[in-house]
């Protein structure tokens, strides 16, 4: 049975620029070969619980500032109409016509390049409590007994206004705010998560909590969570990447 993942999606940069996490996305890929794939991503923030129904998802290039061959990127995988409107009915979730948002395509066009892979989008609903998103992976669960991927898109530290030079050191208060969630995680200390908020420099390394309730969700779907992956970008972006199993 395939784990659910979180996945840190750093810049969207890291489609183009070796390095690495860019190099571990390209390897996992091959390791995991879902029937489809489910991504909740920062990107997609909502107030109610939303799901695409898109047969053509479009690629978005929801950035700005970037080099042109970023913007020239397309990410072509299909939807899977019929298994969102499933999980529309199951999960209670409105059906909406959306892209693949960066969050999204990034990390898959590294992981299937080719794009033959299904992709169905879920909202992150942002006012949730941390309960609630934890509860809304446990009802994902059971789509990784089909071979469907659950992925939680976001970053396990993201301060945009301190980010440095890409080969950057990593901060003390980077490391410090990493070092607990990974301490937790490998506890399975479900509770402490909950509360992950009250974790040193959490406030500092998530000013707004978008790009850490992904991996809520995550967590939710599958059992102990284990670190696959952990390297940093910019100084302040931790790419950590953990199975859920």
């Amino acid at each position: 049975m395939l784990p659910s993942l979180f996945i840190s999606h750093g810049s969207p940069m890291l489609a183009l620029t070796p390095g690495p996490a860019h190099d571990f996305l390209r390897r996992l890929g091959r390791e995991l070969t879902p029937t489809a794939i489910l991504v909740v991503s920062a990107h997609w923030a909502s107030r109610q619980l939303r799901i695409s129904t898109t047969a053509r998802p479009e690629t978005i290039h929801d950035f700005g500032g970037f080099p042109q061959a970023l913007f020239e990127c397309q990410y072509p995988a299909p939807g899977e109409p019929a298994l969102a409107m499933r999980l529309a009915r199951e999960l209670n979730a409105v059906p909406t016509e959306r892209g693949l948002d960066h969050g999204a395509w990034v990390p898959l066009s590294l992981m299937y390049p080719d794009a033959e892979i299904p992709v169905v989008s879920l909202s992150l609903p942002v006012e949730w409590s941390n309960a609630e998103l934890v509860a809304l992976g446990e009802k994902l669960a059971a789509l990784r007994e089909e071979g469907i991927l659950v992925i939680g898109s976001g970053s396990l530290t993201h301060n945009l206004a301190e980010m440095q030079a890409l080969e950057a050191p990593m901060p003390d208060w980077v490391g410090e705010f990493a070092d607990w969630v990974h301490a937790r995680l490998d506890a399975d200390d479900r509770a402490a998560l909950l509360d992950w908020q009250r974790a040193p420099q959490a406030r500092r390394n998530h000013p707004t909590a978008e790009h850490f309730q992904p991996l809520l969700v995550a967590m939710g779907a599958g059992g102990p969570g284990k670190r696959l992956h952990h390297s940093v970008e910019h100084g302040v972006l931790a790419m950590d990447l953990y199975a859920f199993a």
